[in-house]
């Protein structure tokens, strides 16, 4: 089920976002454009991140955990293995009335972390399919869930006036709501996000092996070696806890992809081309496919 959420204005006093990076600060970017009533405050890890978020004009005030029983809206932006951690703390501090929500790139391991929390009615599950391969506060930017798809799992389990509240920001941002459970969710996920991120960091890592024997080699990358290895300045940090949460449909993705490249290998072996321009030529359907999709969703 897909659709957009209808008009809901944003009526926040206090916003707290945990994780003041590229996902965190470009949500909080958005809420001061649509809401100048609402005060932002910034969580997180890194005190170098928060100094950077306060002077950029990106959050109002560093704040801590203290701050969460007086938040209206909090929106965890933080890598997946400290979130399932974190969540339930969070959780146990928010009030009644507050609406928790996250951006991982899994799902399963994360609604699992709160499945027989008392407060599970607070939390929405979110994966906002948006992002860039670069990180920190100076990577946001207003705009970046403009037209976007946001996955939303487990909805049913999220107390209905929070919903609204929910969606209510989500319309503001101009974001396409998707409906879906938490499994299907990892198992989609992992053929059009997880495994292009590991074939980008892969080509990286063998283009490297060879510059060390061939000095020329980046001086002949084109836009096309570019674009296909971009992803690979992605944060490790953020991407091998998504890996490990994900590992089983990562692994299934990957045999399917190794086969494909072997059986690509062995084509040209055996010089038959015909056959390369037929595989080729019935990928490019691929264009009609990605024809509706927004540029930028690479997360």
């Amino acid at each position: 089920m897909s659709g957009r959420a209808g008009s809901r204005p944003i009526n926040m006093k206090n916003i707290a976002i945990i994780g003041v990076g590229l996902i965190g600060g470009s949500f909080a970017k958005d809420i001061r454009k649509h809401s100048t009533k609402s005060r932002i405050f910034g969580v997180d890890s890194s005190a170098s991140h928060l100094d950077e978020a306060l002077e950029l004009g990106i959050i109002d005030e560093i704040a801590d955990y203290d701050i969460l029983p007086d938040a209206d809206f909090v929106i965890v932006a933080i890598p997946v293995d400290v979130l399932v951690q974190e969540l339930p703390k969070i959780l146990n501090l928010v009030s009644d009335d507050c609406v928790v929500i996250d951006a991982g790139s899994t799902k399963s391991l994360v609604c699992k972390s709160v499945e027989n929390h008392p407060k599970r009615r607070n939390f929405l599950a979110c994966h906002p399919i948006a992002g860039t391969e670069f990180s920190g506060p100076s990577a946001a930017f207003q705009g970046l869930y403009d037209g976007k798809t946001n996955i939303i799992c487990e909805i049913e389990k999220t107390a209905f006036k929070l919903q609204e509240r929910a969606l209510g920001l989500f319309q503001k941002l101009n974001m396409r709501i998707r409906y879906m459970n938490a499994e299907a969710h990892d198992r989609h996920i992992a053929y059009v996000s997880h495994l292009s991120h590991i074939s980008s960091f892969m080509l990286g890592k063998t283009v490297i092996e060879k510059e060390k024997n061939e000095r020329d080699i980046f001086d002949l990358a084109g836009s096309g070696f570019e674009s296909t290895v971009r992803l690979a300045k992605s944060s490790p940090a953020m991407w091998t806890p998504i890996f490990e949460q994900n590992k089983e449909n990562v692994v299934e993705t990957l045999e399917e992809y190794i086969q494909n490249l072997t059986e690509f290998k062995r084509l040209l072996q055996h010089d038959d081309f015909d056959k390369v321009y037929q595989e080729m030529d019935n990928t490019n359907r691929i264009r009609e496919i990605l024809k509706g999709i927004p540029v930028g969703n690479t997360k």
